[in-house]
């Protein structure tokens, strides 16, 4: 993957997030037209915040994305843009999304998430941006783990 820095008034920068993020209660509920219509809602959220996706999969109880947004965009914003932008849309078009999530709690997801920063060239710590890209992207071609982990 080679370098693609950004410029913006100040800065230079080349940043990175790999975002995982799971239904309430890590529901099963992502498949089928869901997975369809989620995957193109982060991509029109990505598009209309500027961010480019590296990579994207949406498994049946999470969603693993590869994002750079912009350099301001801190890793919790950038998280909270996909999933609240994304359980406003799938619960107004999905009755059963509304219907198996307690009404006190009116979100599809989980509160929390998983962000890590990643340099697109290079490494931070021991994770290389190349090596979350191929994670997400050959995630179909290896065999589930035992437990069902994220």
């Amino acid at each position: 993957m080679t370098r693609q820095v950004r410029t913006s008034p100040g800065a230079a920068y080349d940043v990175g997030y790999h975002v995982v993020w799971c239904p309430k209660y890590r529901r099963p509920v992502l498949g089928g037209r869901v997975k369809t219509r989620l995957e193109e809602l982060i991509r029109a959220k990505a598009d209309e915040q500027g961010w480019e996706i590296v990579a994207l999969e949406v498994m049946p109880d999470h969603v693993r994305l590869f994002v750079r947004p912009h350099l301001k965009n801190s890793p919790s914003y950038v998280a909270n843009q996909f999933k609240g932008f994304t359980s406003h849309h799938l619960r107004a078009e999905f009755a059963h999304l509304r219907s198996q999530v307690p009404t006190l709690l009116p979100t599809l997801w989980s509160r929390s998430c998983f962000v890590a920063t990643v340099a697109t060239v290079g490494t931070v710590g021991t994770v290389s941006a190349e090596t979350v890209r191929r994670y997400i992207e050959t995630r179909y071609e290896r065999a589930p783990r035992a437990g069902g982990g994220a």
